[in-house]
């Protein structure tokens, strides 16, 4: 159970390390933040957590980045003493409230939030039957309806990025990052039907250099090298891949304008989809 430590509202900001997050301190992010507070003054309070090694932020640490920036002695803050998992909910849950995160992110964050509570919550491992399940849609589909609403899609499409993010290890991640074009929820999708590593590696190296399209394509071109050749696509298949093609590439306008068009049709379908009766 998370502790509060109200007595202390302040620290140095040399003695709060920052350690082990998810997800990196962006040098362009601390530069806005700079000139926010130099402008305005510092507002609000980070959360950190007390260790038995010391004090490590939880949440605020490009503030904290940049009041380190503008040579701040002190920072106001929240401090707490929690659990490794309780720790991670909080930087998760902070970073999925915000407004910047890419379908990689989210995919990413909300597989490692699941993985949190399940170490929270050890009975939900297996299989999240009954009571388990229950409570976990209770506490996730909040959530789930709050990133649907903000990105414009359906809460099905929020636990399928769940689901490709939890084929993901932290390695994986960080090199999705740097590739140079975003990757899309079908790339992703793609990756997590990999079953061998050393092929889901290649795949996730070839996407970060900007060597493959897609991780469609840096799949054929690992078989290829391999001298596999690929299973013909049926004509399902090959509809479907370029229905999702025709989507990764379209911006929101594009996707605004095509949901105007053909949304009751969609609507339709996804109703049949809950009954049972998709084709």
């Amino acid at each position: 159970m998370i502790e509060r430590l109200t007595t202390i509202t302040e620290l140095p900001v040399t003695e709060i390390g920052i350690e082990g997050r998810l997800r990196d301190v962006s040098p362009s992010g601390v530069a806005t933040l700079v000139e926010a507070i130099r402008e305005n003054g510092f507002v609000g309070r980070i959360t950190v957590r007390r260790k038995k090694d010391g004090d490590y932020v939880l949440d605020g640490a490009h503030r904290l980045t940049a009041m380190r920036e503008l040579g701040a002695e002190t920072i106001p803050c929240d401090v707490v003493r929690c659990s490794d998992a309780e720790a991670a909910m909080f930087e998760i849950d902070g970073n999925l409230a915000g407004a910047d995160m890419s379908t990689l992110d989210e995919a990413y964050f909300l597989a490692r939030r699941r993985e949190a509570i399940q170490k929270l919550h050890p009975e939900m491992k297996q299989g999240m039957a009954g009571a388990a399940a229950r409570w976990f849609e209770l506490n996730f589909s909040s959530l789930a309806q709050s990133i649907a609403e903000k990105r414009g899609i359906t809460t099905r499409q929020v636990y399928k990025i769940m689901a490709a993010g939890s084929k993901l290890d932290p390695r994986d991640y960080q090199l999705l990052r740097s590739a140079p074009k975003p990757i899309a929820l079908s790339d992703l999708i793609e990756i997590g039907k990999i079953e061998e590593t050393v092929e889901r590696y290649d795949v996730v190296e070839a996407l970060a250099a900007g060597a493959a399209k897609s991780a469609k394509a840096a799949r054929k071109a690992y078989r290829a090298a391999r001298g596999e050749a690929p299973a013909p696509a049926s004509p399902k298949d090959a509809t479907l891949a370029r229905l999702m093609d025709a989507w990764d590439r379209a911006g929101k306008r594009e996707r605004m304008a095509f949901l105007e068009e053909r949304g009751a049709e969609v609507a339709a379908l996804f109703g049949e989809l809950e009954q049972g009766g998709a084709a």
